[in-house]
């Protein structure tokens, strides 16, 4: 159990890390770059770890890169810049909280982890508490950021139990480097034909730029992914509550947001159905994603 439970606090560095990224991209970066905003965001995070690591993918890893790469990075940085441009920086994080359920029952449908009712009660109360958080403000939502927001979260959970599912055998911090390298490419086109020129940054959005990319991308993700290899699914999504916490602490405390009073009952709501909706964790692991007979387990088809 030591064992298992150190590797918590080196997870708990990317919702950390990803819960300051709204107000720092609310703040310091261009709002109307969302395509470039997510290339500088992998893109460099991508090739440093690529220096780091000297590893080129192998096999099936070229096309594993690319879709991981398109679901994890590229289309969900974008997704998220816009989000973040467009939302204030707790109600963004908050729809964020859905995640963990949202990979619960995406699981059931790839991976075959079928939920218990208290999984899905406990869904049920986290999608009400967003809606009361995002839909009863004192000025109104916009509704693109909302759109933005929820689709990141879906793509981000389908391709994080992807990531769980093919990771076995291979080195965390180069498959880390092939999906940011992958998705950052990816974007270079399509920022080029929709955005045209890069924007014009100046100090301040620089540094943005780089924290976002080194601390928030480069090395969130691979502690997020070292997590997702040592620990089950269920308690790294748990973990991943700390995202919306640490955007609704800077969004009250830093960026001066407020929260109506059903707004904090929706998120202590939100927290509430994600805390009833946690897998039962034994000591002897049962946790663990049952497998139908005859199927091999995520890590044992890795390898082969």
């Amino acid at each position: 159990m030591e064992a298992t439970w150190r590797w918590v606090p080196v997870t708990a560095i990317a919702p950390i890390a990803w819960g300051t990224t709204y107000y720092v991209t609310h703040e310091y970066l261009p709002a109307d770059h969302p395509l470039y905003g997510a290339v500088f965001r992998a893109l460099p995070a991508g090739l440093l770890l690529l220096l780091l690591t000297r590893s080129l993918p192998r096999g099936s890893w070229w096309w594993r890169s690319l879709v991981l790469g398109t679901l994890n990075m590229s289309v969900f940085f974008a997704l998220v810049y816009l989000a973040a441009q467009l939302l204030p920086s707790s109600v963004a994080s908050t729809i964020m909280a859905t995640s963990p359920m949202v990979m619960m029952l995406l699981a059931w449908g790839l991976v075959s982890e079928r939920p218990a009712v208290t999984h899905l009660l406990g869904a049920g109360v986290g999608v009400a508490g967003v809606a009361l958080t995002v839909f009863t403000g004192a000025e109104g939502v916009n509704p693109w950021g909302v759109a933005a927001s929820v689709a990141a979260m879906v793509l981000s959970s389908v391709g994080f139990i992807l990531a769980k599912r093919w990771s076995g055998g291979v080195d965390i911090l180069a498959s880390t480097a092939w999906q940011l390298t992958a998705g950052g490419l990816v974007l270079v086109p399509m920022a080029i034909v929709f955005e045209g020129a890069p924007p014009a940054v100046d100090a301040p959005a620089i540094g943005a730029y780089a924290y976002v990319s080194v601390i928030a991308t480069a090395v969130a993700f691979t502690a997020w992914f070292t997590g997702l290899r040592h620990l089950p699914a269920g308690t790294v999504g748990l973990i991943g509550l700390l995202n919306p916490v640490t955007g609704v602490l800077i969004g009250t405390v830093i960026a001066a947001e407020t929260l109506t009073p059903i707004q904090l009952g929706g998120l202590a709501l939100t927290f509430a159905g994600i805390l009833l909706g946690r897998p039962v964790t034994s000591r002897h692991g049962a946790d663990r994603p049952a497998v139908p007979p005859g199927t091999r387990r995520p890590a044992e088809s890795a390898r082969r």
